[in-house]
């Protein structure tokens, strides 16, 4: 009896995942047939036991010992356990399909986990198939098979030996599976009652043949065979449960490897797995959220009493030598030994026959979902019964690939690996839906916590590294690459994200945290309100203010004319899709923000009242300026637009002709612009910006003096550092690094402008901005002015009736002359900014205003007009 099983394959546990096919389009929910016993008690059972039961359990305890070994079981089935109550708790919180633990996984956690997990569960089930197969050839081969290096053999030892024979032997027997599956999993199922009694019937034998058979004798061999040592049966003795308490790890005389608590903890390991064989015949169970809690857990605690049952009958009698150095003792001290053999022929096969079913389901759910495009659209075609049998002839494709590759410890190795991921999937599903809080994750099994979670996370993450830490971070590895191939290429599901849910759970903490009134100006940066009439003409713009955020907030609002009272619905909730999709081309991060308004004016006060949250709500309002340049559609194209389609899913009007209605008046823009002053929000007007390109190396000037009030020329106002500081946060964005950054400083003759150049230069340096100071003449230009007051000195009725005493009194022929100065200054630049005055409180004197910057800014190109209400730098560290 020394020639039995000698299949390191068989030290590893694979768990089955059985899942009957799912009901077809016309299939009604009655299909559903299966109760807890049948359809979750039974797989489960069988999944756990397996060949394992009767091949490795001696071995482990005459290893460890039944000190360690009861230890190991312990730690083992807390690992397990941990699993077991996520999967309880996942399954009991609404409806489940067919799919198991993918669906559990996709639908909890998303389709990048769920389609990488879920390739990984199918590559472990088509794996797992095959090496139950080849150790099933191995175990026939080891009974029936000629002995090597002998030329005669007994009567039933018939079968020849080699690698192909065996491969022959392994095609057979898949191609039998190959059948049943084809045919339908309701075969498997109504043979798995079946071959449940019979493992039910060996196990009873085993225990009977504990008390009916007396002491025995078993010859082994050693090695090649050459050297014969005995192991004793001795019955119920207590020097036999004595000498078997401690551990007395040895060589694994089948690979010649020392054994050690972590490789034989993994051995035992893989006899406990196998949890999930229930869950994944969901899409076929009457009452799924009833069946999985209850009969998974009713099979982990069985297999848990005869694991501890049977290890602590096998050190009462039998002797360590005979545990060790025989995996197939039990039939040799059998009341009839076929009768082992039979138990485990039938478990093997059932084993790799259900992972089989469970690979095939598996792809074909994968190519239901659609994760992968094209490349698993065959998957998708059933007969009409509901079999995916395309499904079924992939995944034996697959096995039989494997079959030929016989590397049977490492493949083993990776699959026990594939499905411990799996599992602590499992664990991270549940782990999330708890830590989101969603209102929706109501499980009616209430007997977990997030604790639970972490240690089943924990506890596969160990038992992984245990088995192989090569292996283990290689399939890490794996499955990151799959998650993030998936994350970028797959479609969008609407399954629900996760990650929504924690992202919205964590910002909801972290907003109220966030204390307005613990602000403080070394940490201010500018969280930005842009206003945008139609993104077609307003492209470059909006690209343009993401770069100006330093990574800060960033809204993008709009202003529909209209009242909903006369409306049947809110036109908003049609065009919000367009704008996100604008915002995912672009490439750029911010929030979207429509509202719907009598007036334009309205809606910028509603936008500036509503937008944000908390301590983020915009500081900044960007707007372009108002002048009588035509808009141009420049959307078709932008690089972004270019080639697609996204350019004709965006709802957007078409942009207002050259004598089309404005929505806004030159009385209501500046009225806008008052308006966010009063509410203490910065203005940024924007001008000229449909030619806006930035270049390989960008330059930016600053003219932080207020122009239309030359006699106030003050370079360290709030408004010019606020102006100062949005030129230095622009230069720090990864495209605007290599800008170079000039300050103009206009003086006139006599005015000492080397002093005020040295101050101006000592405050750059406080404030760490590093710019060329550009001194301006500007004596000519500044005399324009001068001679413009002397003139309504002179004429003081009429300097009263055109100016009151709070306007800006510049005349044309002066404005003119600063926009020529500016001009002048070469090279020409890729954006200016300049300071912008606050506006008249007279309304009347709104027009003026206007009017007088667009003679300001005409013809400069991209410019900002800048007007800073609130302190910005800071000089303390």
């Amino acid at each position: 009896m020394g020639g039995s099983e000698r299949s390191p394959l068989l030290t590893y546990r694979l768990c089955s995942s059985v899942s009957l096919e799912e009901p077809g389009p016309g299939a009604a929910r009655g299909s559903r047939k299966l109760r807890t016993f049948l359809g979750v008690v039974v797989p489960t059972l069988l999944s756990m036991f397996s060949v394992v039961l009767f091949l490795r359990l001696g071995f482990v305890v005459g290893q460890a010992g039944l000190y360690e070994a009861l230890g190991m079981f312990v730690v083992a089935y807390v690992i397990i356990g941990m699993t077991v109550l996520s999967v309880c708790a996942i399954s009991t919180n609404g409806a489940l399909d067919a799919g198991g633990a993918y669906y559990m996984i996709s639908r909890a956690l998303g389709p990048e986990f769920g389609g990488s997990i879920g390739i990984m569960f199918f590559l472990a089930n088509v794996c797992g198939s095959a090496l139950y197969i080849l150790g099933l050839v191995e175990a026939i081969v080891d009974i029936f098979g000629v002995p090597l290096g002998q030329s005669t053999s007994s009567s039933f030892q018939v079968l020849p030996r080699s690698y192909w024979y065996e491969l022959l032997y392994g095609t057979a027997l898949l191609l039998a599976c190959l059948l049943v599956c084809l045919v339908g999993a309701s075969i498997y199922a109504k043979a798995t009652f079946l071959i449940f009694l019979v493992v039910m019937l060996v196990l009873a034998t085993v225990f009977i043949s504990f008390f009916a058979v007396g002491p025995t004798v078993v010859l082994l061999t050693e090695g090649n065979g050459s050297q014969a040592v005995n192991g004793s049966f001795t019955g119920f003795r207590l020097a036999t449960l004595r000498s078997n308490l401690a551990a007395a790890y040895g060589v694994d005389y089948t690979t010649g490897r020392m054994m050690s608590f972590s490789t034989v903890f993994a051995v035992m390991f893989n006899g406990c797995t196998g949890i999930m064989a229930g869950s994944n015949m969901s899409g076929d169970l009457k009452r799924p959220s009833y069946s999985i809690p209850r009969g998974t857990i009713a099979a982990v605690l069985f297999t848990y009493v005869i694991y501890n049952l049977l290890a602590v009958m096998l050190c009462w009698t039998c002797d360590r030598t005979l545990l060790q150095k025989d995996y197939g003792f039990l039939r040799d001290i059998n009341i009839w030994p076929p009768f082992v053999i039979i138990g485990i022929y039938s478990s093997t096969l059932s084993a790799s026959m259900s992972n089989l079913i469970g690979a095939s389901r598996i792809l074909y759910a994968l190519a239901k979902d659609d994760l992968f495009g094209r490349s698993l659209a065959l998957a998708k075609k059933t007969s009409r019964g509901g079999n995916p049998w395309v499904a079924v002839i992939l995944s034996w494709a697959l096995v039989q690939l494997v079959l030929f590759s016989g590397k049977l410890n490492t493949i083993a190795a990776v699959v026990t690996i594939f499905f411990l991921l799996v599992y602590a999937a499992v664990d991270l599903a549940c782990l999330a839906l708890e830590w989101a809080s969603a209102p929706n994750f109501r499980p009616t099994f209430q007997y977990f916590t997030w604790h639970t979670c972490v240690l089943g996370i924990l506890g596969c993450g160990v038992m992984m590294f245990l088995i192989s830490p090569i292996y283990a971070s290689a399939s890490v590895v794996f499955m990151l690459l799959l998650l993030l191939a998936l994350h970028y290429l797959s479609p969008s599901s609407s399954w629900g994200y996760i990650s929504q849910a924690l992202i919205f759970h964590q910002v909801r903490k972290y907003l109220l945290m966030l204390d307005v009134r613990k602000e403080h100006v070394k940490f201010w940066r500018p969280q930005v309100l842009l206003v945008v009439h139609n993104p077609r003409s307003c492209l470059p713009l909006i690209s343009f203010v993401n770069d100006l955020k330093k990574s800060g907030l960033y809204v993008l609002g709009h202003v529909e004319l209209a009242e909903l009272d006369s409306l049947p619905a809110d036109p908003l909730q049609t065009q919000t899709d367009s704008w996100l999709l604008l915002v995912d081309r672009l490439n750029i991060k911010a929030f979207v923000n429509l509202t719907l308004a009598d007036s334009v004016r309205h809606g910028i006060q509603q936008l500036l009242f509503i937008s944000g949250l908390g301590g983020m709500r915009p500081n900044t309002i960007v707007m372009g300026f108002y002048d009588s340049a035509e808009p141009q559609d420049g959307l078709a194209q932008h690089p972004a637009f270019e080639g697609t389609e996204a350019a004709a899913q965006l709802s957007f009007p078409p942009v207002r002709g050259a004598g089309g209605p404005r929505r806004l008046s030159p009385q209501e823009y500046v009225a806008v612009v008052a308006d966010a002053v009063k509410m203490l929000r910065n203005v940024l007007l924007a001008r000229s910006f449909a030619r806006f390109a930035r270049g390989r190396a960008p330059a930016i000037d600053v003219w932080p003096l207020n122009l239309l009030r030359p006699d106030s020329a003050r370079y360290a106002d709030t408004c010019s550092l606020f102006l100062l500081q949005m030129a230095c946060v622009l230069g720090m964005a990864r495209s605007w690094r290599r800008a170079q950054l000039r300050l103009f400083l206009c003086v006139e003759a006599g005015a000492r402008p080397r002093s005020r150049e040295d101050k101006l230069r000592q405050l750059l340096k406080e404030l760490r901005i590093q710019a060329t100071i550009c001194t301006v003449p500007w004596d000519a230009v500044v005399a324009l002015h001068w001679q413009k007051q002397q003139e309504l000195q002179a004429r003081p009725e009429e300097a009263a009736t055109n100016f009151p005493s709070n306007a800006t009194c510049v005349s044309d022929e002066y404005l003119k002359a600063a926009n020529r100065l500016i001009l002048e200054q070469s090279p020409a630049p890729t954006l200016r900014f300049l300071y912008l005055p606050r506006p008249p409180a007279d309304t009347s004197l709104y027009a003026s205003y206007l009017h007088q910057l667009e003679l300001l800014t005409r013809d400069l190109g991209p410019t900002l007009l800048v007007h800073g209400v609130s302190a910005v730098t800071s000089t303390e560290l």
